[in-house]
């Protein structure tokens, strides 16, 4: 098998790096960027080879298409010719925020087997969760090479496509709003005197342990807080603060933000 990732940008290249972490797959992957020499030193770093979108469309059994949805019409009209062309089987893979797999299959001009997968760049690390459904021509065959693919990226969980839009909210964009936290836990800790670089190894630390915690405990969440909260102590008085400053409507609030603009994605006219 022959896995072709076309756009090495933050997501694109996180995938490759995941896939690079399966000893039979590293030698099999090809990668294809706008600009060549960011592809090439991907390669070098993960141990793949480079080629051109033409190639990757014409050669590899797995496709995966890891340009923005903005761009996603300008690069499948241009392989489409290619794919045509093809007697061989092949998947294409997209992780094109609110391009369903039917919008897919019409840019592509064929009704080409589909995965559609929403991961997160944590993928990079072992430590990332990718959503992911399927065409309804993707054999089972072609879904465990997927599998094989990405299964050293983290959680792999097939859902409904109904409900992919929600998954990624949360899953996908949350490592962004992860991200602020830790870096504000950070800011507060710098205040409070700690040097930045250990205030963000405890944060983060922190939030590594407590995400493994909430994920073994059959304990809910706010079991989990409240176990951590003294009465008239230090971090019931930290949870007050966050209260008083609307922390979980923001939380709220910003899962849906993503969420709407997915479905925004979905109505915008192709470029």
């Amino acid at each position: 098998m022959t896995y072709g990732f076309i756009g090495t940008g933050n997501m694109g290249g996180a995938l490759a790096r995941a896939a690079a972490k399966t000893v039979e797959v590293r030698s099999c992957i090809v990668l294809a960027n706008r600009t060549p020499e960011k592809a090439a030193k991907l390669a070098d770093e993960i141990g793949a080879s480079v080629a051109d979108n033409l190639t990757v469309a014409r050669e590899c059994d797995y496709i995966l298409l890891g340009v923005k949805p903005q761009m996603m019409a300008g690069m499948l009209a241009e392989i489409a010719p290619v794919l045509r062309q093809r007697t061989t089987p092949f998947v294409l893979l997209s992780m094109a925020a609110g391009l369903t797999v039917a919008r897919i299959r019409e840019m592509a001009g064929g009704d080409y087997p589909v995965i559609r997968i929403m991961p997160n760049t944590a993928v990079a690390v072992g430590e990332g969760v990718t959503l992911y459904c399927c065409s309804d021509n993707v054999t089972d065959a072609q879904r465990e090479g997927f599998i094989s693919l990405l299964h050293c990226s983290g959680l792999l969980e097939q859902l409904d496509e109904k409900l992919i839009d929600a998954g990624s909210a949360v899953a996908g964009c949350g490592g962004a709003f992860a991200y602020l936290f830790l870096e504000a836990l950070a800011d507060g800790g710098v205040y409070a005197g700690l040097p930045r670089a250990k205030a963000q190894r405890y944060a983060a630390q922190m939030l590594l342990g407590a995400a493994r915690l909430a994920l073994e405990s059959d304990d809910h969440t706010a079991a989990l807080k409240d176990a951590v909260c003294s009465p008239g102590g230090t971090t019931i008085a930290g949870v007050r603060a966050l209260e008083e400053h609307g922390f979980r409507a923001a939380a709220i609030d910003a899962v849906i933000a993503a969420y709407d603009r997915t479905k925004a994605l979905q109505e915008a006219p192709a470029n």
